[in-house]
């Protein structure tokens, strides 16, 4: 099965080999029929610490690498 690749935006590089990422998406809504905008964080690996707050980022699917972190960062967006 492919890994799911996501592209966003580090909203926090405070611990250590983790960034926080936040991805955004956009659909219509099914009823309104209007665009709507939803935004999820995900916790991601970055073991040598090179991105900080504010880079543009895409992120795969991984093997869970700690409790929370199961996203691996790939490359700048």
């Amino acid at each position: 099965m492919p890994k799911r690749i996501l592209s966003g935006n580090v909203t926090s590089d405070a611990n250590d080999k983790t960034v926080t990422v936040s991805v955004e998406r956009r659909f219509t809504h099914p009823v309104l029929k209007k665009t709507i905008r939803k935004s999820k964080k995900y916790r991601a690996h970055d073991p040598e610490n090179t991105f900080k707050k504010g880079d543009a980022v895409r992120i795969r699917e991984c093997a869970p690498v700690s409790k929370n972190k199961r996203w691996e960062v790939v490359t700048d967006a």
